[in-house]
């Protein structure tokens, strides 16, 4: 599906007009209603949310209300996946704008880690049956890959993942999802973001050098010998966030010239080289915690998303609040969900009209729920400080 033009009436509304609509619409829609709002999405749309989050709070939020009829995600089209996913079958999931994709989640697909995954196959020693499957039968021998993906993906990737014994993984849990691949594997074959990948691997103690390569879809073997495929235990997907990846190890260094003192927090999607030099790091919610439980007067420079970074603003004006970025980075495809496309959704939702219902087709749901429900029982571990 893509997303239609709005209405003209909506692309017209003022911002205060446009609010009372988005209200009264979940006032008629009452407790069949629930509006999920990402920590990334601008205040406007944060303010009508009935719960905010970041991808792994939500997921689990979405299954707190199975009497209501409409989830409403206001995040990007992969969290609507996840979310249809765990929700009760009577429930339909809402994304406000089709064209909220995800960046990274395109920088892989299923055609993509299929062809990884055989030719892994053949260069670690497990034989690939002949019923098209893809599904590897690893040898007694061979060394045993345990894939992991990060919710940052589309459903059938998750579905790859569950049929093939991994796990999905979010910023706030990467460490023990990833640990409970290695306590079951020789290897993790991890995608789509290398960068949390790397960061979550160094944090368990291993090498980046030594242990890790970096698997480029476009390229045989990932650009790789199979020697080193053999060698290493994290097999990294080239992919990345394009907002993160804005974040640098010189960034840090120019706030600490200019504010003696500062603490530097980034989230684990930014560079090895950034989230070394940090003073902390960690998810989405992590940052959060750090900056709200801070003692006033307390100076903090925060690699991350900027309507985040704004938004601790204002709620801490104890103290100094600053993106890392100088020039600002918003999320663009997350900006998609402007207040008018919510507005529209709702409304069509209160006169009896279901738009953009996001639907993961039977055969993926299967399996990505497996993925997914692995992801919900491994709890989170407390972020690392750093990254040696």
């Amino acid at each position: 599906m893509r997303q239609l033009p709005l209405p003209e009436e909506y692309t017209t509304l003022d911002e205060a007009e446009t609010s009372r609509r988005i209200s009264a619409a979940k006032a008629a829609l009452g407790s069949r209603l629930v509006v999920l709002g990402h920590h990334y999405q601008r205040d406007e749309i944060i303010q009508h949310a009935d719960y905010r989050g970041d991808s792994y709070k939500l997921a689990q939020d979405a299954r707190k209300h199975p009497e209501a009829e409409f989830i409403v995600f206001c995040g990007v089209h992969f969290m609507a996946e996840s979310a249809d996913i765990l929700t009760p079958d009577h429930q339909k999931v809402v994304l406000p704008n089709l064209a909220a994709g995800c960046s990274m989640a395109d920088m892989a697909n299923i055609f993509q880690v299929r062809a990884a995954w055989r030719q892994l196959g053949e260069v670690l020693g497990w034989p690939t049956p002949a019923n098209g499957t893809n599904r590897p039968v690893v040898a007694e021998k061979g060394a045993s890959v345990i894939p992991v993906t990060y919710i940052n993906s589309a459903a059938n990737l998750k579905a790859f993942v569950g049929e093939h014994g991994g796990t999905v993984c979010t910023s706030t849990n990467a460490p023990v999802a990833v640990k409970w691949a290695l306590d079951r594997g020789d290897k993790v074959l991890f995608f789509p973001d290398q960068h949390l990948g790397r960061n979550t691997g160094a944090t368990l103690g291993y090498d980046p050098e030594r242990d890790m390569v970096v698997w480029d879809p476009f390229k045989p073997l990932g650009g790789n010998t199979a020697d080193r495929l053999k060698q290493a235990k994290f097999i990294l997907w080239k992919g990345h966030c394009s907002v993160h990846a804005r974040f640098t190890l010189e960034q840090a260094l120019a706030a600490r010239e200019a504010h003696p003192g500062v603490k530097v927090l980034v989230h684990p999607e930014c560079d090895i080289s950034l989230v070394r030099e940090a003073d902390y790091n960690g998810s989405t919610e992590y940052i959060i915690r750090m900056v709200t439980e801070a003692a006033p007067g307390t100076v903090w420079a925060v690699g991350t998303e900027i309507n985040l970074v704004s938004r601790l603003q204002k709620e801490n004006p104890d103290k100094t609040v600053f993106c890392l970025d100088p020039q600002i980075c918003p999320c663009s495809t997350m900006y998609r969900i402007h207040p008018s496309f919510l507005c529209w959704a709702l409304e069509r939702l209160a006169a009896g009209e279901v738009v953009n219902q996001v639907v993961v087709p039977d055969d993926v749901k299967k399996w990505a729920l497996v993925a997914l429900e692995r992801m919900l029982s491994l709890a989170p571990v407390a972020a690392a400080s750093h990254v040696d």
